[in-house]
């Protein structure tokens, strides 16, 4: 074959941008960008499921007491656990042998591979974007399990977690429909009062969210009801492409930020403190060893990823909808 060190160069070409890949999907992604900044992408070296610890309801032995009096030493039963799924996904470089010897020389082969590789990694990076908004279900069930399935639209039915909605009330987020809550849909002049409701809901004393992620439809009506004066864009965020606003509530504020894999009628309120991008540290938007086909005259090259979105908290984050 023209170019011997051909697997050595698709090798060392991947192995040099796999770290880049996890951090143009880290940086691309609006959710993922704050839970990197937050400390919260977690590299994890293996275990059946991804298990979250639950501090779910406060220690009933509490008591005020006087003297002598007994005290309540009974067991509380204050912690449980969500378990979540690995989730994976590839996505394959490939090049013939005879696009191998066409391009014999090691330049002309690189710049051949690399525009390759950039595809695979626009690729890699849409879709995770698109798992991370979605609610789990796509590629039968494959699928990342995304915003819609962490804060879903009616939040006391549905599994998440490996735990049932509908049987616990401490699982359930928080949720704010414009039309049946509002009583109208969601507008200019109507959204930042739909907000500060759906604030107040997700708030518990100092415990508030400190991002919301819109769709294209609810970050407008945000953006157009703010005096000019209060379009605050951070800086940091603009530079990766953001364009962020500002929101403030009673207990805090939250940046909010524009997602255009998010359904253009929502708007999430998050407390990115419970939210967690959980990625096998083996598998962190890595290549794999060249695969040559045994009935074809070519070599295939995948970038594996394995992990998942996990939360601890749910009752802490809501959905603004219609």
């Amino acid at each position: 074959m023209a170019s011997p060190n051909l697997s050595e160069i698709v090798t060392t070409t991947h192995r040099n941008r796999s770290e880049t890949l996890a951090d143009n999907v880290t940086n691309h992604v609006p959710l993922l960008r704050y839970l990197k900044k937050r400390g919260n992408i977690s590299l994890k070296s293996g275990g059946r499921t991804l298990v979250h610890e639950l501090d779910y309801a406060e220690n009933a032995t509490f008591q005020w007491y006087d003297g002598y009096e007994v005290l309540d030493v009974s067991a509380s039963d204050v912690l449980s656990a969500a378990e979540f799924n690995w989730k994976q996904a590839a996505v394959n470089v490939t090049i013939s042998g005879k696009e191998m010897r066409m391009n014999s020389g090691d330049d002309e082969i690189i710049d051949l591979l690399e525009s390759r590789i950039k595809n695979a990694d626009r690729t890699m990076m849409n879709n995770v974007a698109t798992g991370i908004a979605s609610d789990g279900t796509g590629s039968s069930g494959k699928q990342i399990g995304g915003l819609q399935l962490l804060v879903p639209d009616d939040p006391s039915t549905g599994t998440a977690g490996g735990i049932n909605r509908a049987n616990y009330s401490f699982w359930q987020s928080q949720v704010y429909d414009a039309t049946s809550d509002g009583g109208d849909t969601t507008s200019a002049t109507n959204i930042q009062g739909y907000m500060n409701a759906l604030w107040i809901q997700c708030v518990r004393n100092a415990d508030a969210p400190d991002l919301i992620v819109a769709g294209s439809d609810k970050f407008q009506y945000f953006w157009n009801s703010l005096q000019t004066i209060q379009r605050i864009t951070g800086a940091d965020e603009g530079s990766s492409g953001f364009r962020t606003l500002t929101y403030y509530g009673p207990g805090g504020s939250a940046d909010v930020v524009y997602d255009s894999t998010i359904n253009a009628d929502r708007m999430y309120f998050l407390n990115t403190e419970y939210i967690k991008f959980c990625v096998h540290r083996e598998a962190n938007f890595a290549p794999l060893e060249d695969k040559s086909s045994v009935n074809q005259d070519a070599m295939v090259k995948p970038i594996i990823f394995m992990g998942n979105l996990t939360m601890s908290n749910a009752a802490r984050q809501g959905v603004l909808k219609e």
